[in-house]
């Protein structure tokens, strides 16, 4: 692959390393796996949902000033983070397969890769050529004499690649009891609860699906009352077919060898509250409801899901590739990565015109801003910001009180 190709450039030769001291004791050696799980059709709808969601983000390199100002500054990042990371993914397709990796192994690792450009007065600075998700099967923490941190990443190609921690974008979920990745003890995915809880509902599903078709297959027995070799029983029960295929009024003719007893099935589904709460279990697993689930959410429900399960994503990833990208100057300066959420618009049209008549009669926004909130795109001269003169600054309001009040209640051309 091209991306292993042009990573091999980038590996530290020459050093000698030793494992990573971890404070919990544990070898810093973790296996990537947790595929168990995700066989469900819940599991992976409810993936799938805060995945799509997450791959909506818009993510931007930003400089804020000390004022609080913000500037997107021209350069190689926004031109990557706008349509394409890297050669063969999108935008939209880079988060998506982050979140993914991120909820199959609990931690994700992305590897910028950059060239060196020297500036006038001969300083190096890094620019940086694209941002690639990996999924090793194996990672190695390591240290160098100097006790700078490494990680080994080992792919099912058969290709092992070390590279400096800090030059690594490492996301992680749960991250708990491992001194270093997210999971659980071992640096893997703790599924065990999940796991029992899938386990139980599809039992629950194999029973459905086997008492469906027993009380579909067996209607009844025949009893065929005379001696018959297995020849002359299977005439008699290839008569007796298709006496049932025929018969249009639901009664069968049956001479006197032949004698019918119904089975009067009555098989014990599983009461829908049961199928309820473990689908319910899952759900609050991953942070989904149900009406996210069924894509048939309010404003309200909406907004939970992305204060509990999608904003936590979303700092996470701006922190993480901040802290990687740039350097400790860099940050001092004001520069960092933000994914915003505009297109995430849950609000529904009443609450659209509700926050436009609000904020718009402030002047909050401005005529491109009510636009976009619409769905419209932008006009020639749409910066300008409107507000309602229904509204006047509090002092003025005071003073305009207190002048009432000295004249006796009337305006000022009465008083006049």
């Amino acid at each position: 692959m091209a991306l292993l190709q042009s990573l091999k450039g980038f590996v530290s030769k020459g050093k000698e390393f030793v494992r990573a001291k971890i404070l919990n004791g544990y070898v810093p050696i973790f296996s990537q796996f947790g595929q168990d799980i995700y066989a469900s059709d819940i599991v992976q709808n409810c993936i799938d949902i805060i995945a799509t969601e997450i791959s909506k983000l818009q993510p931007r390199h930003i400089r804020v000033d000390g004022s609080g100002m913000q500037t997107v500054p021209k350069g190689p990042l926004n031109r990557l983070f706008k349509f394409a990371p890297n050669e063969i993914m999108s935008t939209r397709d880079f988060l998506e397969k982050l979140v993914w990796l991120l909820y199959l192994n609990y931690n994700v690792f992305i590897y910028p890769t950059y060239e060196y450009t020297k500036a006038a007065n001969g300083t190096e600075s890094r620019t940086y050529t694209g941002f690639y998700p990996l999924n090793p099967y194996q990672v190695d923490f390591l240290q160098d004499e100097r006790g700078t941190l490494f990680v080994k990443l080992y792919f099912r190609s058969g290709d092992s690649f070390t590279f400096p921690y800090s030059d690594v974008i490492h996301i992680r979920k749960k991250f708990s009891v491992n001194d270093i990745m997210g999971g659980g003890l071992n640096g893997q995915p703790d599924n065990a609860a999940l796991l029992k809880v899938l386990q139980i509902n599809d039992a629950v599903l194999q029973g459905l699906e086997k008492g469906i078709k027993t009380s579909l297959s067996i209607r009844g027995v025949l009893k065929i009352n005379t001696m018959m070799n297995d020849e002359g029983q299977r005439a008699e029960r290839e008569r007796f077919e298709k006496l049932l295929q025929s018969g249009d009024s639901g009664i069968l003719p049956i001479d006197l060898k032949g004698e019918l007893t119904p089975l009067n099935l009555d098989p014990k589904f599983v009461d829908k509250d049961t199928l309820a709460f473990l689908k319910s279990n899952v759900l609050e697993w991953y942070g989904v409801s149900l009406a996210i689930l069924s894509r048939d959410y309010s404003d309200e429900q909406y907004q939970a899901f992305y204060e509990n399960t999608l904003e936590p994503l979303v700092i996470g990833l701006a922190q993480a590739f901040s802290k990687t990208i740039f350097t400790a100057r860099e940050l001092d300066m004001g520069n960092e990565i933000v994914f915003y959420q505009k297109d995430m618009m849950y609000l529904s049209t009443t609450a659209k015109l509700n926050l436009l008549k609000t904020a718009g009669e402030q002047g909050l926004l401005s005529d491109n801003q009510k636009l976009a909130l619409l769905g419209y795109p932008p006009i020639e001269g749409g910066d300008r910001r409107t507000m309602s003169l229904n509204y006047i600054d509090v002092n003025l309001a005071n003073a305009y009180q207190m002048g009432r009040s000295t004249n006796g209640g009337k305006s000022d051309e009465q008083a006049n």
